[in-house]
């Protein structure tokens, strides 16, 4: 039997707000270990991927501080949502003053999760699932918390974000320190110190810093 991803979602998660980001509510996992082992062992043969969706990683609030604590940033702006999530950032971003915001991320399931967090946020949120990974985009912004954890993703993303900062459009980065993160291309912003998951991180706390990306390499 099909597992219809909305009554997943909302019978496996609660709404509540992410600690460092608490005028948002998203529908988080309550119980992280618990549901990553049911959507790895009870669910695989459907093909649900690993729940990102349902937690608040601290790149992602990082990121979204910044834009709260920022909105010139986004105000008036068409702004991309990269790799969304639980749409956390996205849903910084119209709260801050966007035009326009869409939510990208290649997960199905993501796209209900989106839809959810921005009803229970009363937003407006677009949402695409196409992989983006070296499209041109429409967006005067991208924005992209946590997406360095992976060494092929990183590989893809660097060439990527540099063609859109050289075209004018800023990409702006939130990373707790991933093993990835190309700190030679970035120009920083702001930090955070972010409450996290220990369950799924390797402490209660997460240094989370916001970056520019930048075109080219930084000189030195």
């Amino acid at each position: 039997m099909k597992t219809d991803p909305e009554a997943f979602i909302r019978a496996n998660t609660s709404l509540m707000a992410p600690p460092h980001v608490p005028e948002i509510s998203l529908h988080l996992a309550s119980e992280a270990h618990e549901l990553w082992l049911k959507t790895e062992e009870e669910l695989e043969a459907i093909g649900l991927p690993p729940p990102f969706w349902a937690f608040a990683w601290a790149g992602g609030q990082g990121l979204a501080r910044y834009i709260l604590d920022h909105p010139d940033m986004v105000l008036g702006k068409r702004v991309l949502d990269f790799a969304s999530g639980s749409g956390l950032v996205g849903i910084a971003a119209v709260m801050a003053g966007a035009r326009e915001v869409v939510a990208a991320d290649i997960d199905p399931w993501a796209q209900t999760a989106i839809r959810l967090n921005a009803q229970a946020n009363h937003v407006a949120l677009g949402f695409t699932g196409t992989d983006l990974v070296g499209a041109s985009v429409e967006a005067d912004i991208v924005l992209a918390g946590d997406v360095f954890y992976d060494r092929g993703f990183a590989d893809a993303l660097i060439p990527w974000f540099s063609k859109l900062a050289g075209e004018g459009r800023p990409v702006m980065v939130g990373d707790p320190g991933r093993s990835y993160l190309p700190r030679d291309r970035l120009e920083f912003c702001a930090v955070y110190q972010v409450p996290v998951t220990r369950e799924l991180e390797d402490s209660d706390i997460k240094k989370t810093t916001v970056w520019r990306f930048a075109s080219a390499l930084k000189a030195g």
